[in-house]
């Protein structure tokens, strides 16, 4: 069963992303490499960010106890007659946790050159530690021969940089051309809207590559059977703005999900 949505499915932002980011881009890898060979290699390299929650959830339950309650064994944790007091709490500390990512990389298959870099961004390309460790990677590539397309299919987290404000969409594509550069060309993204076909350039004399990103969304939504997985019978984990809330009802109704 296809997604209810035109588009990008926002019901995807949430727990399941590290799923749709991994299978998104192998797609991308199986649709590209025909299409590019045999002058170019299309190679998934994956990599790890370690990622810190920016703040530490407190329940009900992480309250200090009355050192009333507090009991000692007798003769039992005693130094030179000094009682040692148990712990009267345990709470799990903050642990950095690595976050794989994948990354597109199209080389030619003559000097294993880098010639474009696809990413697909994820919650931690935009924000904390996660983000600073991406806005490096990024300066690298725009400052090499290599183009950098970019697809953020997210409306969390900050948008990469850009020199003016960007305009309101919730989802955006990014193609950054070496020889066009500082220059960027933009899809901003509907939440109504079908993903777009965007051009793959590659070195000098050979033609961009169409990329159909709205097929690459379709295909993997399919083969992993996200309609098993997500209950549209709820609100989506990241809450759609008040005036798009009645448009996906109206749309999630006449699928037969509500």
């Amino acid at each position: 069963m296809p997604s209810p949505f035109p588009g990008m499915d926002p019901y995807l932002e949430g727990a399941l992303w590290t799923t749709v980011h991994f299978s998104l881009s192998a797609e991308i890898v199986r649709q590209l490499a025909p299409k590019l060979r045999p002058r170019y290699l299309v190679l998934p390299a994956e990599r790890f960010v370690t990622e810190t929650p920016e703040s530490v959830a407190i329940s009900t339950a992480d309250i200090y106890p009355d050192v009333s309650v507090a009991e000692t064994r007798s003769g039992a944790g005693t130094t030179q007659g000094t009682a040692i007091a148990p712990a009267p709490l345990e709470l799990a500390t903050i642990i950095p946790t690595p976050i794989p990512h994948v990354t597109i990389e199209i080389r030619d298959t003559a000097n294993r050159q880098l010639v474009t870099a696809i990413e697909m961004l994820s919650p931690t390309n935009k924000r904390g530690d996660g983000r600073q460790e991406y806005l490096a990677k990024r300066r690298r590539i725009l400052l090499s021969t290599a183009h950098l397309l970019e697809i953020d299919l997210l409306r969390q987290g900050q948008r990469v940089p850009m020199q003016k404000l960007l305009p309101s969409a919730p989802y955006f594509i990014f193609l950054s051309r070496a020889e066009k550069r500082p220059l960027t060309e933009i899809w901003p993204i509907s939440l109504k809207a079908s993903l777009p076909v965007v051009p793959i350039p590659l070195l000098p004399g050979d033609e961009d590559v169409p990329l159909d990103v709205q097929q690459v969304f379709t295909t993997t939504y399919d083969l992993l059977g996200y309609d098993l997985a997500l209950d549209y019978t709820q609100p989506p984990e990241m809450p759609l703005p008040k005036e798009e809330v009645a448009w996906a009802e109206t749309l999630l109704r006449t699928a037969g999900l509500r």
